[in-house]
Parts: C-alpha cells; structure tokens; sequence
C-alpha cells in the first residue's frame, strides 16, 4: 500500500533536499568535465583554414544586421500597408490601393525626401535584394491565386456580348498605346530599346484589366451576381490571360533577340499544350480524389505548390517569366474543387499580408514620382492616363453598347473594365526589368495604374445612383400612368 506525505511531512523536505543536493551535484560534475575536456582540447592542432573568411570577421554582424533592417523593414512595412488600406477602404476605395501608396510613401517619393535618414534605417539599400525575393515569390504564389479563381468554363461558354466586349477591351487600348508608342519612344525611351518591343509593352500595359481588384469591387458594391458583375468578370478573365499571353510574347523577344523569339515562342505554345493536355487531366482526377475526401492534407498541399513552383520555373526558363507558369498552373485546376478552396483559404492571408506588402515596398522603393518633374513630363503623364481610359473604358463601352447593353450600364462595364490596379503594377515591374521601360516611364505608368483604379469606386457610385433614379422615375411614371 502507497503511503501519502505531507508537503511539509520531513519525509518531503528530506526528499526535496536528496534531489537538490543530486541537481547541484550534477552541474558540478558537468562543469568540472567539461574544463577537463577543455584542458586536452588546448594542445590539439586543428588544419589551416580554407575558408576565405576567416573566424572573427564582421561578415557574422554584417548578417545580423542585415537581419535586424530587414526584419524593421518588413514590420514597418506590413503596418503602413493594413493602416493604409485600411483607410482606403474606408474612403470607399479597394485596400489593395492604399497598400500601393504606402508602398510608394514609403520610397524616395516621400520618405526618401522628407527624413531621408530615417528612409535610410527603415528601408536601405541593401534590403532591396531581399524584398525582390519575397516580392517575386510574393507575386509568383498570387498569380498562382488568381489562376485558381479562374473559372476556364465560363470562358468557354461566353455569350456573344461577352466575346465582343472583350475583344474590343484588349484591342482598342492596345492599339491606342503602340499608337501612343510612336510619341513616347523619342521622349522617355532609349535607342538600346527596339521600338516594336517597346511599342508591344506599351500596348500591353494598357490592355490590362486587374481581374482580383475588379472581383472585390464587385463584391464590395453587392454586384457580383448581377448580369454586370458577371460580364466584367468574364471579360476580365479574357483580357488577363490574353495580356499575360502578349506579355509572355514580349519577354521571349527581349530575352532571345528577335533570332530566338520564335524559337521561344514555339516552346511556349509547346509548353502551355503540355500544361492543358496532359498536365490538366491529370489534375482534374487529382482533384476529385481529393473532393471525395473532402480534406486537402499537407503531403497533396505541398506537392501542388511544388507543382506551381515548377511551372514558374519551366517557363523562366523558357523565358517567358516565372509568374506566367505559376498563372497557367492555378489556372488548370478547377475552381470549385477542395483544392482550389482549401489552398486559397490557406494561401491568401500569407500573400496578402506579408508577400504582397514587400511587393509594393519593392515597387515604391523603383518609384521615384519626382522624375516627373515640369510641365513636359506631367503633360506626357496625363496623356499616357487619358490614353489608358480612353482605350479601355471607351473600347468596353461602346462594344457593351453596340451589343445591345443600355448606356449607364455600358458605361459601368467600361469603368470597371478600366480597373488595372496590382496587376497592371506586376506587369510594369516585368518591364523595368527587362529595361524595356525607363525608371522615368516607370514612375508614370504607376501613377497611371493608381489613378484609373481609384477611378472605378466613385464613377461607379454615380452611374449606379443614376440607374437606379433612372428606375424609379419610370417606375413613377407606370405607377402614375398616362397622361390624360
């Protein structure tokens, strides 16, 4: 039989003295055999170095340090983009665009010049390797989100209006901005620049439509399952991945020279075959074993982002950019399967909270408003804004409306097909790498960017507020009938 003491019984105390005398006891014959283990290890010899940073040098604290302003970095950033955005949304615009002007506030536009010691601590120049990593992966995980969103089949059964709408959405600005090409390449380009590439980016960058950002206005706005909502979705969704088709296009030339343009652009088309052939099925039975058990597990999470990590990286090295490939991946799993709900669900607040964030602090870091400067450049801005709106907006309204659509909502088809928002700023990213695109041009084609989205919420409001008064003045008139 077990016999029960006392806390304060002296069989307890001498217990708890047996076991602190055996602690100690312990501690002293750990130290005392590691001194004795120190005192043989002092007369070994130990080979010479081959290592060309020897023991002590600074290259540990440099790294530390690097850590240190990184880590501030990505705090100070990630709390001005939810603040900002934050505001934005309550100002009745999409966050998405308050974390785009924390992250050009955070540049030499702002920072930089009013506390530049400050923008010195908080975002050095040698964080910017670093948030280009987080940013690339950032943008290569998003794309792949929005290639999940991607419903495939209502692109293949869209209705008359909806394919002409979005022909004339891609070609109406993409004619008006190679046109626009023909003005700008003497002015803000260079002679190392081909024109046809810079008149194909050109062109491109006004052609695109932000698929995600049009979505949560839409959701936003309560019109996501009206007639409206669901053409600019679709139109959307065409227009994005025809862009990022052109685009693809364009950095095959750039990366192979016109020789090997081709020569890239048939691997492409290889490529995105073997992705919808064979990659596709596969997938779609994939995903409906996993339906039946209603659970994405960590082995099948982990071996689709392997899969979309190794689409982006057949396609960079295709040489069509990495994000291409992550997009095409989301974009053959179907969207309404366990997997495309259970990794959104997982995916998007990472993203979106952290990668993003580096993202716009990578391109506010690229940004510089302040070579727009005098009377010329602002001039070439604000052409380059009405360029955009007229090829977009006009395009998309005057199509809705030749298909049968009635002015106010051809005209709110337009505006939100006008929204361009974060994907239009991946694209220019891609272009200033590919130095198609000067830091000058740059800086306009964001400002550009950030003004047409900021547009859409307002114009939008108006154009709803005069429908529905359009509906209640004929609704009075019924209800007051004829006129006697």
């Amino acid at each position: 039989m077990e016999l029960k003491t006392s806390p304060g019984s002296p069989a307890r105390r001498a217990s708890v003295w047996r076991v602190g005398i055996a602690y100690g006891l312990m501690i002293v014959a750990a130290v005392v055999i590691f001194m004795i283990i120190l005192s043989f290890g002092g007369t070994l010899r130990a080979p010479a170095s081959i290592v060309a940073t020897p023991f002590g040098s600074s290259s540990g604290r440099q790294q530390v340090d690097t850590l240190l302003h990184v880590l501030v970095a990505l705090a100070v950033v990630i709390s001005t983009a939810r603040l900002l955005g934050a505001l934005f949304k309550w100002l009745g615009q999409p966050p998405v665009i308050g974390e785009v002007v924390a992250g050009i506030l955070l540049g030499p536009s702002l920072l930089g010049l009013v506390a530049p010691d400050v923008s010195a601590y908080v975002l050095p120049p040698l964080v910017a390797p670093y948030f280009s990593v987080l940013a690339q992966v950032g943008v290569i995980l998003y794309m792949f989100l929005v290639g999940l969103h991607l419903d495939t089949a209502s692109l293949r059964q869209g209705t008359h209006t909806t394919v002409a709408i979005s022909h004339a959405s891609i070609t109406a600005p993409f004619l008006l901005g190679a046109g626009l090409a023909l003005w700008l390449y003497p002015r803000v380009s260079s002679s190392d620049v081909p024109f046809m590439v810079f008149a194909l980016f050109i062109g491109v960058s006004m052609s695109v439509t932000a698929f995600p950002v049009l979505a949560r206005i839409l959701t936003d706005r309560g019109m996501l399952k009206s007639r409206i909502g669901g053409i600019a979705l679709t139109c959307a969704a065409v227009d994005d991945v025809t862009a990022w088709c052109l685009l693809a296009f364009v950095s095959s030339i750039v990366y192979a020279q016109v020789s090997g343009a081709i020569y890239t652009s048939i691997l492409s088309l290889a490529y995105i075959g073997f992705v919808v052939m064979i990659v596709r099925p596969i997938l779609r039975r994939f995903a409906r074993r996993v339906d039946t058990h209603g659970v994405l597990t960590q082995p099948v999470m982990a071996a689709v982002i392997v899969a979309a990590l190794l689409s982006a990286l057949s396609t960079e090295y295709i040489g069509i950019h990495a994000i291409f490939g992550a997009f095409l991946l989301g974009a053959v799993i179907p969207h309404d399967s366990t997997i495309a709900r259970q990794l959104t669900h997982r995916l998007e607040d990472l993203v979106i909270v952290l990668l993003l964030p580096a993202f716009f602090a990578y391109t506010g870091m690229r940004t510089q408003i302040t070579l727009v400067s005098g009377v010329e450049q602002w001039t070439i801005c604000a052409l380059i804004i009405l360029v955009a709106c007229l090829g977009k907006f006009g395009g998309s309204a005057v199509a809705a409306r030749l298909t049968g659509l009635p002015w106010l909502d051809a005209a709110s088809l337009g505006i939100l097909m006008n929204t361009r928002g974060l994907v239009e700023l991946i694209v220019l990213n891609v272009g200033l790498d590919l130095r198609v695109l000067s830091p000058a041009l740059f800086a306009m084609l964001v400002i550009m960017a950030v003004v047409t989205t900021m547009m859409t919420s307002p114009i939008l409001a108006l154009l709803t507020r005069a429908r529905r008064e359009g509906v209640e003045h004929a609704a009075g008139s019924v209800a007051r009938g004829p006129a006697r």
